[in-house]
């Protein structure tokens, strides 16, 4: 099974996942930038396709992570993947952008069988969620996602670019302290939780915030 992969929750990325490729990535791609999506994530994918001589007629499903993230990048990368979703004629998974840390973190030697994943949200809050892990199994959303203030996490262990914002207060792991969700690790937790079964979410973004962009009321009318 071949998986386009494309999260923008943060940074802009993408990733080709398949079951016949070591530890299931053919390519991927990630930016450093959180603010350019619109602009790298099509030439980006191009780039990506071109690179694995793959075509759209290859690809087996489309995910996307699904936040929480800011709107106007998240929109990036869900409105993407549904055009492409619909030109290729190919079915369209959602994916928490979270789960993706949370998979490193599972795959990692410092993985603790409960802790936090944390982003930043902006406006002095993160992005956050709890997961634990047992028996080398994938880790699983226990509470979440949610938005807030650092001080009003629970007192775990926090993994992820949020937590290494405000490191001060939260129990940061440093390895962790700015990793941001990539399309890779998330194809890569779609890809397992596909094969044994498992049901994922669709498209449907998770804004835990509203717009900042508001409709205008209608205009009084001068006397």
């Amino acid at each position: 099974m071949l998986i386009l992969a494309i999260d923008t929750s943060a940074v802009a990325s993408a990733a080709l996942i398949s079951d016949d490729a070591m530890e299931g990535v053919v390519d991927s791609f990630a930016t450093e930038d959180t603010r350019s999506h619109a602009e790298v994530l099509a030439p980006g994918i191009e780039k990506l396709l071109a690179g694995a001589d793959v075509t759209g007629a290859d690809i087996d499903a489309i995910v996307t992570g699904v936040g929480p993230g800011p709107f106007t990048g998240l929109r990036s990368g869900i409105a993407t993947a549904r055009t492409l979703a619909f030109v290729w004629n190919k079915p369209l998974h959602g994916l928490m952008s979270l789960d993706a840390i949370a998979l490193e973190v599972a795959e990692s030697t410092v993985s603790a069988s409960e802790f936090l994943v944390a982003t930043d949200a902006r406006r002095k809050e993160v992005y956050w969620a709890r997961y634990t892990v047992t028996d080398g199994r994938l880790p699983e959303l226990v509470d979440g996602p949610h938005v807030g203030f650092a001080s009003e996490l629970p007192d775990l262990p926090v993994f992820g670019a949020g937590a290494g914002l405000y490191a001060d207060v939260l129990s940061a792991d440093p390895d962790f302290a700015g990793t941001q969700p990539n399309a890779a690790s998330l194809g890569q937790f779609a890809l397992a939780r596909l094969a044994a079964g498992q049901s994922l979410l669709d498209s449907t973004p998770l804004y835990l915030r509203e717009s900042d962009a508001q409709v205008p009321g209608p205009r009084k009318r001068a006397l």
